[in-house]
């Protein structure tokens, strides 16, 4: 007999930090008694679920397929699923909030950011990854949320193990640049090109995006599986990673974790594990020459670089695993089970204000039914004709790349 039935709503199973978190505590929670199902909004198939060693052993079905069963907690895990949880049928919802979403999306949009920000209105039980995030939704929405920081594989993310290319310490350190490229406040194209400014030499790409080649880049490793991406760690000295906007970012707690230092924006959650001038260095977003400035530093000092990797290193031996992380969201999960029932009716109602409000203040109409045109368009794209499309935008970024963060 389970302990009871759960369903996590999820985006997309493709590779990205965010399916990474949501896998890790689906696979455990398995693991303890329950009966996990992974609702899944966009298409996959047996490739897509690859790249995780975990998501093997767990009920992945489509969302509509999922709206015809009964659970005992259904958990949304971003907006666009947020919207979706009335029509499961559950005595109690919840919400992982995993950032801010609505920060994704540009200021001018502004209807579409307010639709996104009514999701946190629900009146559902919450649990987050970050501190700023439970401090946003006390403040803003009077939420009550738990907080269970992400974990890390201490299996997979260690010191020892085999490397792509062994670091050298008789040549310059090299460098990855990692994230997602057509995603703007990845600034993945941003990084390369101050990575480049810097005098960088050997330059590598970690990105879940389809590229093969990228202009001035050594290597791209491209949608590798998760157990790949230690191997290319422990291969490199120093992360670039510039985005801007984050709930709790797993890359250089990862590569602390392969003896490897970072340098980061001060982006919202570098500061649940990264202290500047520690383990790595925090440069304000606005400062593009702060990042070319600290790269050359670590490029050509080999005893800063050292000394940033050993508090890295000592990071990363204090960090609480999967195992830790995931026990407490099972304590959270325990605890909801136990708690109040959620009003379906309230967040049908909340729901409907929310879209009735989104088109009702929707300013660009016209322009929306252009990108709305053009996505549709896009989905019917054979998957081969578009990954081939992406991997030609993904260098185009990188030659076009404006030397601003976004």
């Amino acid at each position: 007999m389970t302990k009871g039935k759960i369903c996590f709503l999820v985006g997309s199973m493709a590779i990205s930090g965010g399916t990474h978190v949501i896998v890790q505590h689906a696979a455990y929670l398995q693991d303890h008694g329950f009966s996990v199902t992974l609702a899944v909004q966009e298409p996959f198939t047996d490739q897509t679920l690859a790249w995780h060693d975990l998501i093997s052993r767990l009920r992945c079905i489509p969302i509509d397929a999922a709206k015809n069963e009964n659970f005992d907690l259904v958990v949304a895990t971003w907006w666009k699923t947020a919207l979706e949880l009335h029509h499961f049928n559950a005595p109690r919802y919840a919400y992982f909030v995993q950032s801010v979403e609505s920060r994704f999306y540009p200021e001018a949009e502004k209807p579409l950011r307010t639709l996104i920000e009514s999701t946190l209105r629900f009146p559902v039980a919450y649990v987050t990854e970050a501190t700023w995030i439970r401090q946003y939704l006390a403040k803003d929405y009077g939420h009550e949320v738990t907080l269970v920081r992400n974990g890390i594989r201490k299996d997979i993310y260690r010191l020892s193990g085999p490397a792509i290319k062994r670091r050298d310490p008789n040549k310059q350190p090299r460098v990855l640049v990692e994230g997602h490229f057509g995603v703007r406040f990845k600034n993945t194209a941003l990084g390369i090109r101050l990575a480049k400014e810097a005098g960088a030499k050997d330059i590598w790409v970690l990105t879940g995006s389809p590229v093969k080649w990228l202009p001035g880049v050594s290597r791209v490793f491209s949608q590798v599986p998760m157990n790949t991406t230690p191997k290319i760690y422990r291969s490199c000295d120093i992360l670039v990673k510039l985005s801007t906007v984050e709930g709790m970012f797993g890359p250089p707690l990862e590569i602390f974790h392969c003896g490897g230092t970072a340098i980061v924006f001060d982006v919202t959650g570098h500061d649940e594990y990264i202290v500047d001038n520690h383990n790595a260095y925090v440069v304000s977003r606005h400062d593009i020459g702060g990042v070319v400035s600290a790269l050359n530093r670590l490029l050509n000092y080999r005893n800063e670089l050292e000394r940033l990797k050993k508090g890295a290193l000592s990071t990363a031996n204090a960090w609480v695993s999967w195992d830790e992380s995931s026990a407490a969201f099972l304590d959270w999960v325990e605890d909801v089970l136990a708690g109040p029932t959620t009003n379906r009716a309230d967040v049908a109602t909340l729901t409907y204000k929310a879209f009735s409000d989104y088109t009702r203040d929707e300013q660009q109409r016209l322009a929306q039914i252009s990108r709305y045109r053009f996505s549709a368009f896009a989905s019917r794209i054979p998957p081969t004709l578009l990954r081939l499309i992406k991997q030609v935008e993904a260098p185009a970024e990188v030659i076009f790349c404006p030397r601003k963060a976004r």
